[in-house]
């Protein structure tokens, strides 16, 4: 008696064809519009109502469509592209992220193209140029997330460090343990005057800065604060030498950032002030050039790589459609530490 296998034994079926990707047509069937309005609309050109742009974005997403980077005039060799957004490359928190993330996606076979919307004086062209290029975007939108968002269209975002609500995914960075501890070093260390160096665009105290103001106050001190309009060394500096002029018995200095606390190095220097032994100076960040001073920078540290690794992590998951593309899945947090060095 001849024995018959079962169909699935022995041999391989056919793989069943792929779904063919969405085209352009698809899309503008799906939405009763013309070709014309749907580059429009996932490029996030003007000339259409936000209805119709939100109809389109709504069937691309649906059809899972990605605009062809040839048909754009982009002809890359089939090399896929990561945006990265950062503000002012003049602060070396730009660079070094962009290092970690350059690296992270070379190793993945992704190439990089970079908008730096502090320094450029046309954001939104910037912008829209990473939706028209780009696969996925990662790096920070700040106050104006929701409007470039917008103009990036179909392509995944994720945003590192938001300043509001997270419209698609992110990357937090989170310094309340660590600002907890150095509120505790501090104090046990003797301080009783500190004074914060923040920088806010609104005259009002940043997050981070309302987390230095309620940490310490809990622990019975009193800080004073002065406000800078930009996080550079040199309002860092202007700042630490008004609040020494103005507070003789200021015993430390907190400043936003390394950066900024770099600049209320500079000014203790000018100022014949001693540090760590008369004034203790606090940084935020990490930065290799904390390590590069005289005295050595004690801060609130963050891993960028670990910040790079999430961010394009999620990224890719949302792109190969393993995550959603919002929601409580596709956010993460990476966290500060205190770093203690010479300088507090």
């Amino acid at each position: 008696m001849t024995h018959t296998p079962p169909p699935d034994a022995g041999a391989t079926s056919p793989a069943a064809p792929a779904s063919p990707r969405a085209t352009i047509h698809d899309v503008a069937a799906a939405a009763g519009v013309s070709r014309q309005t749907v580059t429009r609309a996932v490029n996030g050109m003007y000339g259409i109502s936000a209805a119709t742009k939100e109809r389109v974005l709504a069937a691309a997403a649906a059809l899972d469509y990605r605009p062809s980077r040839f048909g754009r005039g982009l002809v890359t060799g089939g090399d896929r592209q990561l945006g990265l957004v950062v503000n002012d490359l003049r602060n070396p928190y730009s660079p070094e992220l962009a290092a970690a993330v350059l690296g992270l996606a070379a190793a993945r076979g992704w190439n990089v193209m970079l908008a730096d919307v502090g320094l450029s004086g046309d954001e939104d062209r910037a912008v829209r140029a990473l939706g028209a290029q780009t696969d996925v975007v990662i790096g920070y939108l700040g106050s104006r997330a929701a409007e470039w968002i917008g103009h990036l269209g179909s392509v995944p975002v994720v945003e590192l460090d938001p300043a509001g609500e997270v419209l698609r995914a992110a990357v937090r960075l989170d310094a309340s343990a660590a600002v907890e501890d150095l509120a505790d070093h501090l104090v046990a260390s003797g301080v009783r005057h500190p004074v914060i160096v923040d920088a806010s665009h609104d005259a009002r105290p940043s997050s981070r800065g309302r987390l230095m103001l309620d940490a310490l106050r809990r622990r019975g001190r009193h800080p004073e604060i002065a406000i800078a309009d930009a996080a550079t060394a040199e309002h860092g500096a202007a700042m630490a030498a008004r609040a020494l002029e103005r507070f003789p018995g200021v015993d430390a200095v907190l400043a936003f950032n390394d950066v900024m606390a770099l600049g209320v190095l500079a000014a203790c220097r000018r100022a014949g002030v001693d540090v760590p032994g008369t004034v203790r100076v606090v940084g935020v960040d990490g930065l290799t050039a904390g390590t590069l001073v005289a005295p050595t920078l004690t801060t609130l540290a963050v891993d960028l790589a670990a910040v790079a690794r999430e961010a394009v992590d999620l990224a890719l998951g949302m792109l190969a459609g393993d995550l959603p593309r919002s929601g409580a899945t596709v956010q993460r947090t990476v966290r500060h530490r205190l770093l203690v060095r010479e300088s507090a």
